[in-house]
């Protein structure tokens, strides 16, 4: 008896399942669904960095225009493009090609009274690569982040080709 019991329980529940009411109305017909496209996948890929525009190999590059710097050793980019700040237009940071002339781990500038940590001295009148705000301008100076002021202080030497443009 115990087993009748058991089963006519699961088939009234069974039956009580299949005789609920429905919330939706099957459609008639049934259409296959279709996982297809003709289109093809989407794929998102990051555009290359922008090439240093300088003629320089082993030395450092910057580009006024695109606010950027590249640190470049045997034809390589070793480091970049970077971020760069300049100087304003009445204190422009000097356009054309040079080379290194010295550098100073812990500069202060004797004219402005200024830190200017990893000091790469590149151009008459003072100018160097250095650590400083990128969002306010220099005294021509190439401002440079903390970490790629080190990087760019690291991999320049004296006589390296620094090039402006």
């Amino acid at each position: 008896m115990r087993g009748t019991a058991v089963a006519l329980l699961g088939a009234a529940l069974v039956t009580a399942g299949c005789s609920a009411p429905r919330t939706t109305t099957p459609s008639p017909i049934a259409e296959p669904l279709t996982t297809t496209s003709s289109a093809p996948p989407t794929t998102t890929t990051t555009p290359p960095p922008p090439a240093p525009p300088c003629a320089v190999t082993s030395g450092a590059c910057v580009s006024l225009a695109q606010k950027l710097a590249w640190l470049l050793r045997d034809g390589r980019v070793v480091r970049g493009p970077v971020p760069a700040g300049f100087g304003p237009p009445d204190q422009a940071t000097p356009a054309g090609s040079f080379r290194v002339a010295w550098k100073d781990r812990e500069h202060r500038s004797s004219q402005y009274g200024t830190d200017m940590p990893n000091s790469v001295f590149f151009a008459p009148g003072g100018i160097a690569f250095h650590a400083g705000p990128l969002d306010a301008p220099s005294h021509g100076c190439v401002h440079l982040t903390e970490a790629d002021s080190a990087a760019f202080f690291d991999g320049l030497n004296v006589g390296d080709a620094v090039q402006v443009l």
